[in-house]
């Protein structure tokens, strides 16, 4: 591909003052390119390096710091060792925040370093006496607010195993998942708020309790507002009546690979996949992104669009252990007419937002300008991910947002619960790429054949174990399921599942997910490709591709959600049809174009292109819960359209 342009380069002074600048002066290395190949030549001293650079204690030192290192599926990191992940996430002290809350129905809470540590304290209590013990899974039904913080860092400090969902999954969506695990202790919220109304989330809870008998103690958190008792609920108790007054945190430590979290695949081809994080190496990684990669220290304070029941919400938990403020929000992003993330950015001197590809889209499509309209001058870093970031939102973010900012998109995932590529505050930001492949990570991108490719498309791949690997997935025991996951494309070599390309100067472009690229006339398309030419529409607010079964090939089938006032008419059709393949190719343009009230998507916001395709090949959608909008898939079945040429 031809090199994008740089559209922002960091001062020189913020390049030496960062952590990645520091870092790598420690290593005697003098760019980021070298210290990224000296990270996967020495992979076990880089991982040192970083311990000793992030101040990682243990509470019994490792014998050796990875064993095994040349087999991706046996390697084992600090085996030996047995650490803390709470004591971590609560080294730091004093009266300043370590969280703020913001609700969408103006609620605005704090709690300090002190107060944080005495609330985890008091709930850590509170299992201890519910009988939970090391091992045990304890779960999570909340909205993103503190207590959701405090009871993960509860029961991972009595080395119990913390699993969570938002409050917007169906009672099918929470029993495929918590069903499995089996938690002892589940905490809820008596419901939330979303869109301007208040939701009860009492009857869900009600039919979760009822099919799984595992659960032995619920924990309401009074969220809403609405008079709630603990009686309405099987086993119920409320939060400050759990809680035990005045009790002192011993947090206990762990194995290094003593499982953490239990976290889900996305569950719309069948029942989520549980895979389950280490709590040492889940430390390490975010550790690194945050310090290095996202150069988040002391004196900021981050924010991350999420819900408990995406990957990012941990990732954010843990930004904690670098000392900065985190601010969670909960309700919609698109609340106050758009306005609200950033009204909140602004108020809250956010130094680093996080989001979502969609969101940038969104707020770009309804004319928003939120750099003219709030003071985001303290906004240093904008990170996006969930789904590809178009080259022209770019664009649109230093045009409309800040002309200095650095704007980081990131790539990875829940299976590895942090990115394989993404920011870098030593290097420039280019447009339509993600800026660096991360530290101590041999990414790679493959033919079908296994040849790694610069320049060209492929599968993302990475070649070398790293901390964050799953520890396994939950009721695998000989570990087949896992294998079969990542290890059957490439032998010994984890296959992610992502379409991309590794440019020239060491940048990454997603195309796509692997499973929905598109492959008429036996040539690979990522859908990306195509909704980054037909987003760039005014009339198209948002759009879903995916390949239909026909003649002995494939076809390609754009489906369009346009704008309220915009019909697809035959000038339309042909317009979508002309930016596509002079900016594409001739196979990029879709066969049939066909228009729809809505694209579904999961809870965390990705379109589901495998969904559709089922749909319209008269195959079942096995799991509907995993979507925030099921009623969406209705309108793509028994298409007529789809059955003439």
């Amino acid at each position: 591909m031809a090199t994008n342009p740089v559209l922002w380069r960091p001062p020189e002074e913020r390049v030496h003052n960062s952590s990645m600048y520091r870092f790598m002066q420690l290593q005697d290395i003098d760019d980021y390119d070298a210290l990224h190949q000296w990270s996967i030549e020495n992979v076990t001293e880089f991982w040192q390096a970083l311990c000793d650079f992030a101040e990682v204690r243990f509470a019994s030192e490792a014998s050796q710091v990875l064993d095994q290192p040349g087999n991706m599926t046996t390697a084992k990191w600090f085996d030996d060792a047995t650490i803390s992940f709470p004591e971590h996430l609560l080294r730091h002290s004093g009266d300043r925040a370590a969280i703020v809350f913001r609700g969408e129905n103006g609620v605005r809470r704090e709690l300090s370093f002190d107060e944080l540590r005495t609330a985890v304290a008091e709930i850590t209590a509170g299992l201890v006496r519910a009988g939970v013990v090391k091992g045990d899974r304890v779960a999570g039904f909340l909205p993103n607010c503190p207590e959701a913080i405090v009871a993960m860092l509860a029961a991972a400090s009595i080395g119990a195993i913390w699993s969570s969902c938002s409050p917007d999954f169906g009672i099918n969506g929470v029993v495929d998942r918590f069903g499995q695990i089996e938690p002892r202790v589940l905490f809820c919220a008596d419901g939330y708020f979303y869109n301007g109304k208040r939701c009860d989330s009492l009857p869900a809870i009600r039919g979760v309790l009822e099919q799984i008998p595992s659960i032995k103690q619920t924990v309401v958190v009074p969220f809403t507002g609405e008079p709630v008792k603990a009686a309405e609920i099987r086993d119920g108790i409320m939060w400050e009546e759990f809680g035990e007054a005045g009790a002192e945190l011993d947090c206990v430590p762990t194995e290094f690979n003593h499982p953490l979290y239990i976290m889900y695949s996305s569950g719309t081809t069948g029942v989520p996949k549980c895979i389950v994080h280490g709590a040492g190496g889940t430390l390490l990684q975010h550790l690194k992104e945050h310090m290095l990669h996202c150069d988040i220290g002391a004196e900021d304070r981050v924010f991350y669009f999420t819900t408990c029941g995406w990957m990012m919400w941990n990732w954010l938990a843990s930004t904690l252990a670098t000392g900065a403020t985190i601010i969670l929000y909960d309700g919609s992003p698109f609340h106050d007419d758009g306005r609200a993330l950033w009204r909140m950015a602004a108020e809250e001197k956010v130094t680093v937002f996080g989001t979502s590809a969609k969101f940038i889209s969104a707020t770009e499509k309804a004319g928003r300008r939120p750099g003219e309209e709030f003071d985001l001058t303290g906004l240093k870093t904008i990170l996006s991910t969930g789904s590809v970031l178009a080259a022209e939102s770019f664009d649109y973010v230093y045009d409309a947002i800040s002309d200095d900012v650095q704007l980081a998109s990131i790539s990875g995932g829940t299976d590895i619960i942090s990115c394989f590529a993404g920011g870098n505050p030593l290097k420039p930001v280019r447009r339509g790429e993600l800026q660096c492949l991360a530290l101590g990570m041999q990414v790679q991108v493959f033919s079908d054949e296994g040849k790694a490719l610069i320049g060209q498309q492929g599968e993302l791949v990475c070649g070398n174990a790293f901390p964050s690997m799953p520890v396994g997935f939950w009721n695998d025991p000989d570990g087949t399921k896992y294998h079969a996951a990542y290890f059957e494309r490439f032998p010994g070599v984890w296959a992610h599942g992502d379409y991309a390309e590794i440019t020239e100067h060491g940048g990454m472009v997603i195309y796509g997910r692997s499973d929905a690229i598109l492959n008429p006339g036996g040539v690979r398309i990522g859908t990306a490709e195509i909704y980054r030419q037909v987003e760039k529409l005014d009339e198209v607010l948002e759009s879903i591709a995916v390949g239909q079964d026909w003649n002995d090939d494939v076809r390609v089938v754009l489906f369009v959600h346009l704008r309220e006032g915009t019909t697809l008419d035959e000038e339309m059709a042909a317009k979508i049809r002309q930016v596509i393949r002079e900016n594409t190719t001739p196979r990029h343009v879709p066969a049939k174009i066909i228009a729809v009230d809505d694209i579904p998507r999961t809870i965390s916001g990705k379109i589901v292109e495998l969904a559709v395709r089922n749909i319209i090949h008269g195959r079942p959608v096995k799991n509907t819960d995993a979507l925030a909008n099921p009623d969406a898939l209705k309108q793509f079945e028994n298409l007529q359209a789809l059955e003439t040429e």
